[in-house]
């Protein structure tokens, strides 16, 4: 946490694969798929962006992938 500002640029609680000054692996939970469209944090506080889940993947090269170990 206290590097994040340093490595990201965001405060915490607002990390966003969406404007970030340096491209992360981003990994998108597979259920987010179940729905048409998915809300995600603009990259700018108060910014909120509603989106196919595809687009997200496409903005921001994300991944769908089963992140639950279950």
């Amino acid at each position: 946490v206290k590097e994040l500002l340093g490595l990201t640029g965001y405060i915490r609680g607002g990390v966003s694969p969406i404007g970030m000054k340096k491209r992360y692996t981003t990994a998108i939970h597979i259920s987010a798929s179940d729905f048409e469209n998915i809300i995600v944090s603009g990259g700018k506080v108060g910014l909120q962006m509603d989106l196919p889940v595809s687009a997200l993947c496409e903005l921001t090269g994300a991944k769908l992938v089963d992140l639950i170990e279950e």
